[in-house]
């Protein structure tokens, strides 16, 4: 998918030979929920602390293992900068801190309900 992404200007999504989406890559994933995830590495959060990055503006699920919390959003232009003003407010220690934009991947995923490599039985 990363090389289709590279090189296509339109790309078709397939699902048991039906195409299911067209567009651009850009369009593509205007199509899905998910338009950012930001990973934080951070140790001892209570579920109220959790509670309060599920109620920001355009987070529509967090979750927390590992010590990993990875907050999903939907749309918005600021949500890493409303996520570090949590953790800032609250002094939370953290340690690596990233914000990932869907792939096309991510858009095939979401629109068909399966892997790339499912397999039907």
């Amino acid at each position: 998918m990363e090389e289709v992404e590279q090189i296509c200007t339109r790309i078709a999504i397939m699902d048991k030979g039906r195409k299911i989406a067209e567009g651009t890559k850009d369009e593509l994933k205007r199509m899905i929920r998910n338009t950012e995830t930001v990973t934080i590495e951070i140790i001892g959060l209570t579920d109220e602390v959790l509670s309060e990055f599920a109620a920001l503006p355009h987070v529509y699920d967090t979750k927390y293992e590992d010590g990993k919390l990875s907050v999903y959003c939907s749309g918005g232009k600021h949500n890493l900068i409303r996520i570090m003003d949590v953790l800032r407010n609250r002094d939370l220690s953290f340690g690596r801190v990233y914000s990932e934009l869907p792939t096309l991947n991510d858009v095939f995923l979401e629109i068909t309900g399966k892997e790339l490599r499912d397999k039907e039985d």
